[in-house]
């Protein structure tokens, strides 16, 4: 037997699919709001952050429509990389395989909690329709010279055995799977993105609410 609150969801949430109340045209007409949170990682369940996290996302899209705005809320899945390929090799499964299976547990999770995103709009970082782009951008970048390759160095994971960002080195460990990271020095391609130094910074004057640790951050 169902709870009353399960009668109350599931009443909306298919009146919401059998309208089309969240999906976006094309070419709305008035005010537009784009509404984009951190795709998620497709690990295989949805946790206590991937609600509250995606939860505020909804509380924005929802409070824009309500004021008049046509809103594009977008979802997808962060689903390309090493650490993927990792995780599938460690449970015996192929990445492609084991991608695919947590993204569909994971979207069935989603959409039960009843998220206003516009599903048709779905996408997935390791589908070739998606990624050819990344690549075409990088070709446009190595046309123009704004992208290189030089020796530097890396914070290497031996366990996962992949470059790591300064913020995933906790205590000198990885924040995955907590093997003593080593520096080494790699080839590896850089983007000159100092060329837009001077106008990254005064584009950050002009955004009003964010926090300011992350402005020093991207300052630095």
């Amino acid at each position: 037997m169902s709870t009353f609150h399960e009668r109350v969801e599931t009443k909306w949430q298919d009146r919401w699919e059998r309208e089309g109340s969240f999906r976006t045209p094309d070419l709305p007409d008035g005010p537009r709001y784009y509404c984009l949170e951190m795709l998620p990682y497709p690990s295989g369940r949805i946790h206590m952050g991937h609600v509250r996290n995606y939860s505020i996302g909804d509380v924005v899209a929802r409070y824009y429509r309500r004021n008049g705005f046509t809103v594009m809320h977008p979802i997808g899945w962060d689903a390309l990389g090493l650490p993927a390929e990792n995780a599938a090799l460690q449970r015996g499964a192929h990445p492609a395989d084991w991608t695919t299976q947590n993204i569909d547990h994971m979207r069935r999770q989603l959409r039960r909690l009843g998220f206003s995103y516009d599903w048709e709009r779905e996408f997935a970082t390791c589908d070739s329709s998606y990624y050819r782009w990344n690549q075409w951008f990088f070709l446009k970048m190595w046309e123009r010279g704004l992208a290189y390759r030089k020796n530097g160095t890396v914070n290497w994971c031996p366990g996962c055995e992949t470059v790591l960002a300064n913020e995933q080195v906790e205590a000198g460990r990885c924040w995955r799977c907590e093997a003593v990271v080593e520096e080494r020095e790699l080839p590896q391609w850089f983007l000159r993105i100092t060329d837009y130094a001077d106008e990254l910074l005064d584009e950050m004057e002009r955004m009003p609410g964010w926090p300011q640790k992350v402005l020093v951050l991207q300052r630095n």
